[in-house]
């Protein structure tokens, strides 16, 4: 099921690289939400990706926006990523059911078994309010962060 711009984002349950639960539905109300789906942690493209992220996190804190990454590696595999790249935001492990919220998102490639680079700004009613999705191999660039970002 793919999701467009306008509908309620699909709620989830992941467990972060702490090993903490985070369900998308606790930040109603509370704070838009970025999630940004990487096919894999500690493959090029999406490491560069993620360390942009990183490098640049007062873009999403100065709106009071929580940033969250999602891969369908394991918890233990999120927690290795996290601590060697120095990621404070949440990195969610989207292992069981493989992908399921990927596949909610419409992001899931089921062939290779991978979410593909889907990004959604949901505001704090739960309403997706930008969306962008790349190819594979084709990084997503900072600019479309701040356009979605000025959307709020």
């Amino acid at each position: 099921m793919a999701v467009a711009v306008g509908d309620k984002a699909p709620d989830f349950e992941l467990v972060n690289q702490h090993g903490e639960s985070v369900k998308l539905s606790s930040f109603q109300g509370k704070k838009p939400v970025v999630l940004v789906f990487y096919p894999l942690s500690f493959s090029g493209t999406c490491t560069e990706e993620l360390c942009e992220l990183r490098d640049n996190i007062s873009a999403f804190e100065s709106k009071d926006v929580e940033l969250m990454a999602i891969s369908v590696d394991s918890k233990y595999t999120q927690k290795l990523f996290a601590e060697k790249e120095g990621y404070k935001f949440n990195v969610l492990a989207d292992f069981w059911p493989h992908g399921g919220t990927a596949l909610a998102y419409g992001v899931f490639k089921e062939d290779a078994g991978i979410a593909i680079r889907g990004t959604f700004l949901i505001d704090k009613e739960g309403v997706i309010r930008h969306m962008f999705v790349n190819g594979p191999g084709e990084a997503r660039d900072l600019a479309s962060y701040h356009q979605a970002l000025a959307t709020l």
